[in-house]
């Protein structure tokens, strides 16, 4: 990948500092073609529109638009992407991923990296020190948002 991913990876940062402001879980995701241009951003609105499925990825996907194919796109969450993302990610054939850390939740990137998928995973300190932070103050709610009952 020639992209800076540094540089899309702000992007996403940017949308879980938002979804962080709106007392959300904080996780970002953006959507770019492999020439950079960004297609959709979005955060985790889980608690925001009292919907399950509004994870990151899907809002920035569905904030994307209809596109004839996504062989052309990466896509950049600043945490690894859970199952049902990574379903999102095979399905509409998205070749490369972008992701700020798996410190806190390591999810379907092993999978995706065994199917094809290129996978770059930063472990950038911001991204990590978000999430240590939100899960250590919202324990609840990150459990929820995982699909692990406490």
């Amino acid at each position: 990948m020639s992209l800076d991913p540094a540089v899309l990876l702000a992007v996403a940062r940017e949308e879980a500092l938002l979804g962080k402001s709106e007392g959300g879980v904080p996780i970002g995701a953006a959507l770019f073609t492999v020439d950079g241009e960004l297609l959709g951003r979005g955060h985790n609105r889980r608690v925001q529109d009292d919907d399950p499925s509004m994870h990151a990825e899907t809002a920035a996907f569905r904030n994307a638009g209809r596109r004839p194919h996504y062989r052309d796109t990466v896509m950049v969450t600043t945490l690894s992407p859970c199952w049902f993302c990574s379903g999102l990610v095979r399905q509409f054939g998205i070749p490369h991923v972008v992701i700020g850390e798996a410190k806190t939740f390591s999810g379907g990137h092993d999978w995706l990296a065994e199917n094809g998928v290129g996978i770059t995973l930063l472990e950038d300190p911001e991204c990590v020190a978000l999430m240590t932070e939100f899960i250590e103050r919202r324990p609840e709610l990150w459990f929820e948002d995982i699909g692990e009952p406490r």
